[in-house]
């Protein structure tokens, strides 16, 4: 939580996230091919976050971790085949963090400023006692793998900026990133990335006058709560000024959970998934290319869901 919430660790991996970025569109363009912006960004995210967060495996790898990750997310919601690719792409990544972590605690270090895998790896419960590594596992891959699927978002705001083209000229001449930072929250807002999310009641309650009982399921519907024209005047309208005349509404917007992420269902890295979506904002608005035909129909009945093609564009 330190980590996913300190200002300076999240512009690092910016930092990381634009580097890796510009090298990626560097050679593509020389390769003179057109490039499925889904899969890049999912590369480029895994090359970012592996460097942010510490894990030596070497940059041949991470299109491997990359697969993976998106493989997990895809198959959250999806019975058969999908489900069955994400428990085989968890299971690897699991045993491969394992690896890492025992790799950390064979040869401790005392630096004030741990990375990611430091971090998890020599942490300590209330008892003193490390983290089981399976558990130490997954808690690293909960750093990462959510980090990668920020590519859903990247991929969305692509689809938003071909539709609404005038967007790329307030982003270009927006040198504070407000805009940038504006439209993270609209494409979080006007995009199906998860319909909702779902939890147990943890007591007896009333809520509105329905009584609810302990261990019920409640499902919180991210797409009708950020569509909700009670909430979002013309919700259906992609206007990033909306967060440019108001300040956010910390319990309105809720595309990734709500509540307090220390003791609730909002995502603790909702941080960093705004920050990277608005460097990568603004690297899509710099960057020279066409969207050649392609099919950008965005399926809602597919969770998750994403422009059919994968948002093909080519550089110029």
């Amino acid at each position: 939580m330190t980590l996913l919430k300190d200002d300076e660790s999240v512009a690092h991996l910016c930092t990381l996230v634009r580097r890796r970025w510009r090298d990626a569109m560097e050679e593509a363009s020389r390769a003179g091919e057109p490039v499925v912006l889904f899969d890049t960004a999912a590369e480029v995210l895994a090359l970012a976050v592996r460097d942010w967060a510490g894990i030596p495996p070497p940059d041949a790898e991470a299109a491997g971790l990359a697969h993976d990750c998106v493989a997990m997310v895809d198959g959250f919601a999806a019975p058969g085949l999908r489900h069955l690719r994400a428990r085989r792409a968890r299971t690897r990544q699991e045993n491969a963090m394992g690896g890492l972590v025992g790799a950390v605690r064979e040869s401790p270090t005392d630096d004030d400023s741990p990375t990611a895998l430091e971090a998890v790896a020599q942490h300590r419960n209330l008892d003193g006692e490390l983290l089981d590594t399976h558990t130490a596992a997954v808690e690293l891959l909960n750093i990462v793998r959510p980090t990668i699927a920020i590519a859903w978002f990247v991929t969305f705001a692509a689809h938003a900026l071909h539709r609404w083209p005038h967007h790329r000229k307030l982003l270009r001449a927006d040198p504070t990133g407000k805009h940038a930072l504006a439209c993270a929250h609209e494409v979080r807002r006007f995009y199906p990335f998860a319909p909702f999310v779902g939890g147990l009641a943890a007591r007896d309650l009333t809520w509105r006058g329905e009584r609810i009982e302990k261990g019920t399921m409640l499902l919180l519907d991210l797409y009708g709560q950020n569509h909700d024209p009670d909430l979002w005047a013309h919700p259906y309208r992609f206007e990033p000024h909306r967060f440019s005349r108001a300040p956010r509404l910390p319990d309105g917007l809720v595309p990734q959970g709500g509540g307090d992420p220390a003791r609730g269902h909002r995502c603790p890295g909702e941080d960093i998934t705004v920050a990277v979506l608005s460097t990568l904002v603004t690297e899509l608005a710099e960057l020279e290319y066409s969207v050649p035909p392609q099919d950008l129909t965005i399926p809602l009945s597919r969770v998750p869901t994403l422009p059919r093609s994968g948002f093909v564009l080519s550089l110029a």
